[in-house]
């Protein structure tokens, strides 16, 4: 069995000419990982959409009803930073879709990843930063609450403040959220997370990866965890366009490598989304994104899962 990767042709929806959200990297990502031979088009997983009770264990109903029905303000959607449409609307349903089935399928089978997700600036009852709906905080409530799990992490490492979960599930006990990500950056107020590790600008793989070491060597002992659910953002990236740290390739590389081993050497299933990324290049972003799914892969071989 290959690895459980999620994807859906609803997740590129055309956005007006120039507009910064990358939204093309999506299929660029699948286009890179079928080119790779890592996978083929048929292989893939497509999600349903996400239930709108599912949806509403983590977002206000009324906003769900309004977003969804295309009945935004327009300060909602300058919050948002996208504009409405029923694509666009289908996509993002859809994508909460795609976080599910994965986390489902590394529950089964201890590993998998979607080639979306990690929309962590949504919050309970409005949109902010790209982010609609928060499919981290989805995860973790609709598991939860159907006590397939007992305790979830979620392992954000988006170069942003996961402030929407943050702020979702801050009275959730036993879904833990634990934020890495540049202190001088997006959100300008930031939330609470259960475990915020702020830091500098301009960081290096180096001092970045000893960082995610100590952190997982700490907190997975303490929590024991039934899911991981990891953000591997890649705007921690040095030429992200929206990112302030310093990682190369081959540190994007080390860090997704290392989450995953920390997790599966602990019997721990993992899930990962792939967060942000911002790059003019967006073949280039795509294969930045394309990291995740080649050391899931790997270890997916090297543990002998499935």
């Amino acid at each position: 069995m290959l690895l459980p990767l999620i994807y859906h042709d609803d997740y590129s929806p055309p956005l007006p000419p120039g507009h910064r959200f990358p939204m093309e990297k999506f299929r660029l990502l699948r286009d890179h990982l079928v080119a790779s031979g890592l996978t083929t088009n048929e292989a893939l997983l497509r999600p349903a959409l996400c239930p709108t009770e599912l949806l509403a264990l983590a977002h206000d109903r009324a906003y769900v009803d309004r977003y969804c029905s295309g009945d935004m303000s327009r300060e909602e959607l300058r919050r948002l930073g996208l504009p409405w449409s029923p694509p666009l609307a289908q996509r993002t349903v859809r994508a909460v879709g795609g976080s599910l089935l994965a986390a489902e399928l590394a529950l089964q089978h201890g590993l998998a990843c979607h080639l979306a997700g990690g929309t962590h600036h949504a919050h309970h009852d409005h949109a902010s930063g790209f982010c609609i709906f928060n499919d981290l905080a989805v995860i973790a409530l609709s598991l939860l609450e159907s006590g397939r799990v007992g305790r979830v992490l979620i392992f954000d490492c988006d170069v942003h403040q996961g402030d929407g979960t943050a702020r979702i599930l801050e009275h959730t006990a036993d879904a833990v959220t634990v934020s890495l990500h540049c202190d001088n950056n997006f959100p300008a107020r930031k939330a609470r997370s259960d475990w915020d590790i702020g830091l500098s600008p301009g960081l290096g793989d180096a001092e970045y990866l000893k960082v995610v070491d100590d952190t997982l060597n700490y907190l997975l002992p303490l929590y024991q965890p039934d899911l991981v659910i990891y953000d591997a953002g890649v705007d921690v990236h040095r030429d992200d366009t929206l990112g302030l740290l310093n990682l190369s390739d081959e540190g994007l590389a080390m860090r997704d490598r290392a989450v995953i081993e920390h997790c599966l050497g602990r019997d721990i299933p993992v899930v990962g989304v792939i967060g942000g990324g911002y790059d003019k290049d967006r073949a280039l972003l795509a294969r930045r994104h394309a990291q995740l799914h080649f050391s899931a892969a790997e270890a997916w071989r090297r543990h002998g899962l499935g």
